[in-house]
């Protein structure tokens, strides 16, 4: 049996990333409900919506789900101790250092996985004791690894450097793209763009639409002085890259930033002055599906590439 199936007891091996302003309970119980593993999204919830998202999302599912945490999320002890109330089986953590929950969240019978962007990262996780590893390429949407390393010569020095079940991220979104990362030594995939512009993701129209429309080329890898993070270009992106090559501060750069850009752009619609994250293979996808139109597509996808192969 596949082992990412295996440990998190879902019928395809298929993650939905845990989204800033785009993974709610609606999105993470549609994902369970098709075979895969949903992820609710904590980095934009206040610890008592996120208990709401547990609730609802346990409420309207019986299949297993998950948290999304980053480790640098400012109220880190309220909300981790919520997913342990509420009882919640399963974390993926990122951006910050695995040892730190690790012990504490399997002590409470939680199966964790923790995001990285390098081999090195890799071999720490498997240091720390996680369950298994997420290796994200620099297609991602969202914030990336300072090595702009991607996925297709990401996953097979992981794989070279850890043993533990492992899930590729970064430009996957297609049936195809998963089997060519299991050929890579990959187990399964976390998906976060195309789940991102479903019916059920959070997101604003105004941003799904925008980002159905998307061309290759149209997104960019920005804010290195701060946390290099993939951005539609626009209006925001374009100030940002002004300041940037007249040689900003980090602090500069923050102050331009400031703050709820994220959720201004993605959650609330606003197309100028949002801080508008997607991937590169948005530029696929043109049209909003549900999730279940979505995982069938990847399932049936996967199989026909399968298939394929083996009359090469």
């Amino acid at each position: 049996m596949n082992r990412v199936c295996e440990l998190f007891n879902i019928q395809y091996p298929i993650i939905q990333g845990g989204m800033v302003w785009c993974s709610g309970w609606r999105l993470a119980a549609a994902v369970s409900n098709a075979g895969g593993l949903g992820l609710l999204g904590a980095g934009s919830m206040h610890p008592e919506v996120l208990r709401e998202h547990i609730r609802k999302c346990q409420a309207a599912t019986q299949k297993p789900f998950g948290v999304n945490v980053p480790l640098m999320y400012p109220e880190i002890e309220t909300i981790m101790q919520i997913i342990m109330e509420e009882g919640v089986k399963i974390v993926f953590t990122s951006a910050g250092n695995p040892k730190t929950w690790t012990a504490r969240l399997q002590a409470a019978g939680i199966k964790v996985a923790h995001v990285v962007s390098s081999a090195k990262f890799a071999a720490k996780c498997e240091e720390a004791g996680v369950d298994a590893i997420v290796a994200e390429g620099f297609e991602a949407g969202g914030h990336n690894g300072r090595e702009e390393t991607t996925t297709l010569c990401l996953i097979p020095a992981v794989r070279k450097a850890t043993s533990l079940p492992l899930l590729a991220a970064g430009g996957i979104a297609t049936g195809e793209g998963l089997l060519a990362v299991m050929a890579l030594g990959a187990e399964g995939a976390q998906i976060g763009t195309r789940f991102a512009l479903t019916q059920e993701s959070s997101a604003h129209d105004n941003f799904k639409q925008l980002c159905l429309n998307l061309k290759e080329g149209d997104t960019k890898l920005l804010l290195k002085k701060l946390s290099p993070t993939r951005l539609v270009k626009g209006d925001f992106t374009t100030a940002v890259e002004e300041a940037e090559a007249r040689g900003a501060s980090a602090e500069e750069l923050r102050e331009l930033l400031g703050k709820g850009r994220a959720k201004k752009g993605i959650f609330e619609g606003d197309l100028q002055n949002g801080e508008l994250e997607i991937g590169q293979i948005a530029s696929l996808f043109h049209e909003e599906q549900s999730v279940t139109e979505v995982m069938e597509e990847i399932v049936h996808a996967f199989e026909a590439a399968k298939q394929r192969m083996y009359t090469i």
